[in-house]
């Protein structure tokens, strides 16, 4: 099963995704539509760049588990030294926590999909539409008759 966005299918498992405002979706899909875009126009060396970009991307969940994780750490060191009322920070940040991973939204999430975070399937989706524009598909069989691949339907192609 399937969540269709205006852009696009996206799986089910994405959940961050089903659960993002749809206009910031579409803005974070026309923002890599804008990139595929300009990517098509340059030579093998941006591409490996960018890819690379993309292996270093944190996506949200790590983000998330990282800004959890600090957090926690910090109210278990304020609650020993300063005062016991922040031990309740570690417990509020397990309960969003909690919350995200059963439901794939908590607070923070939004003001991170807002700030261009992207789910790993969002990063994925890039790192295939740059490597088919390296070329690194090319070899695979094609059926008779059938042409190379047009760099600027690959933008559309992604999205199918």
């Amino acid at each position: 099963m399937t969540t269709t966005t205006l852009r696009g299918r996206w799986p089910q498992e994405d959940r961050v995704r089903a659960r993002t405002n749809q206009q910031i979706n579409q803005q974070l899909d026309i923002d890599l539509e804008r990139r595929i875009r300009f990517y098509a126009t340059q030579d093998r060396k941006a591409i490996n760049e960018r890819i690379e970009e993309l292996d270093r991307e944190w996506d949200i969940e790590r983000v998330l588990e990282a800004n959890a994780a600090s957090l926690s750490l910090l109210g278990l060191l304020l609650g020993a030294t300063r005062s016991r009322r922040w031990f309740l920070l570690p417990f509020a940040v397990g309960g969003f926590l909690l919350l995200h991973a059963l439901q794939g939204w908590c607070p923070p999430v939004p003001i991170l999909r807002r700030r261009g975070v992207r789910t790993r399937l969002e990063i994925e989706q890039e790192r295939y539409a740059l490597k088919i524009l390296r070329g690194d598909f090319d070899k695979l069989e094609r059926k008779e008759g059938e042409s190379p691949r047009d760099p600027a339907q690959v933008v559309q192609d992604i999205k199918a």
